[in-house]
């Protein structure tokens, strides 16, 4: 990480009872749910790989305040619930980011070695208490593949939480998905929240 020259003191939002805000935008999957089917890849995992990119991609997203200095990581990891077929098994899974591996496909091999190992518990899950997840390099992301929302509201732990939290749900039949992310006014305006969901887009639209 590195430490900004960031003006803390006299951020308009410092002194909010919480300065947490989120917004849903749709976007179209119809490329990557294709390949997935096409080359028998986990949709699951490859968006997550896709919205993992699409964070950090934007600078602001990467940004805490730790011992009262506003700091920014080089890289968010990626924290995310899992669940196994039958929906009796509940852990979190820590991962790296794709860009630590050769291509995509090698990430998602990773990642789906690492979800059957915490499931089948030959490795612990991500252990981690809430009020100290801000102070770590990680972004939380969750899949709610039963329901096609509009608009997703988050549990705050703390209003000057900074971690963004991001949701994806159901593919429709436009192959549209829906994608929530709660971040901090703090550090993230709404350009910054627009490049987040333009580069998600472009993501999901890499795949031929």
């Amino acid at each position: 990480m590195r430490e900004l020259d960031f003006d803390l003191k006299n951020n308009p939002f410092i002194n909010f009872q919480s300065a947490r805000y989120a917004m849903s935008a749709r976007v179209n999957v119809e490329k990557l749910w294709k390949w997935c089917h096409e080359n028998n890849k986990s949709f699951f995992t490859m968006s997550l790989g896709c919205l993992m990119n699409a964070v950090n991609s934007v600078p602001q997203l990467k940004r805490r305040i730790l011992d009262g200095k506003a700091v920014e990581y080089d890289y968010l990891d990626g924290v995310s619930p899992i669940m196994d077929e039958d929906n009796e098994i509940y852990r979190e899974i820590r991962v790296k980011t794709p860009q630590e591996f050769n291509d995509i496909v090698e990430w998602h091999d990773y990642v789906r070695e690492e979800i059957s190992e915490i499931l089948s518990d030959e490795q612990e899950g991500f252990i981690c208490e809430m009020e100290e997840r801000d102070m770590t390099n990680i972004a939380n992301f969750s899949c709610i593949p039963w329901i096609d929302f509009d608009t997703l509201t988050n549990c705050t732990v703390d209003g000057q939480a900074i971690q963004p939290l991001i949701t994806w749900g159901k593919v429709n039949d436009d192959y549209e998905m829906s994608i929530s992310i709660t971040v901090s006014h703090i550090f993230v305006n709404g350009r910054e929240l627009a490049y987040f969901f333009e580069n998600a887009q472009k993501e999901f639209d890499s795949f031929d």
